[in-house]
């Protein structure tokens, strides 16, 4: 089996943690013989260097334009969100990524993203912690979870922020490759993260 595409959205002023921690969760998630489960991508609008939150400067693998196809795509957050949210190119993009993936993730403000492109429309979501007052002006029918380390629906999850996205990462590789996987690729990270049985 082919390793999915995981396609990370990173923009200026976006979360160092938001991106990077599901980043190391999906790339270092492999099997027992040691093969990849994942192929992991950074992409940005057009593909130019970005300046994320406290200075960090990050090269994106790809473009919009030129980016390949993603069974995964993961948008982060950050106070970059808030520009965005008024980038009908960003916004369509988001759109067409929902059209065509598997999965559609969000970690943090990245939900409000989701919610200007009309895609938590009757769903439950979660997001930063002092944004679910912004987030249910995007998406009024939205139903929000507060205190949630993560929420899944059927091909949309969204995650609290900064840290919790790496739950939310390790949550994909249980339901895509089971609990013993998701448990490997804890231990390899050395971190204890609230799998579904832990959630309160």
């Amino acid at each position: 089996m082919s390793p999915r595409t995981v396609a990370i959205f990173i923009f200026d002023d976006v979360e160092i943690l938001d991106f990077t921690g599901p980043y190391e969760v999906f790339a270092v998630s492999r099997d027992e013989n040691g093969r990849h489960l994942f192929n992991v991508v950074t992409v940005s609008k057009d593909g130019h260097q970005v300046t994320a939150r406290n200075g960090l400067k990050v090269v994106p693998d790809y473009s919009f334009a030129s980016m390949p196809a993603a069974a995964i795509t993961l948008i982060p957050g950050g106070n970059g969100t808030r520009p965005l949210l008024n980038d009908q190119e960003v916004i369509a993009w988001i759109q067409q990524q929902y059209e065509q993936v598997e999965l559609l993730l969000s970690v943090c403000t990245g939900a409000l993203l989701l919610g200007k492109a009309g895609l938590l429309a009757g769903l439950s979501a979660t997001t930063y912690h002092t944004i679910f007052d912004m987030l249910v002006e995007l998406s009024p029918s939205t139903q929000l979870c507060r205190g949630k380390r993560w929420v899944a629906n059927e091909r949309i999850i969204t995650s609290a922020g900064v840290s919790a996205g790496i739950d939310m990462a390790l949550h994909v590789v249980r339901r895509l490759h089971g609990a013993q996987q998701s448990e490997r690729t804890a231990q390899y990270m050395e971190y204890e993260y609230w799998s579904a049985d832990r959630m309160p």
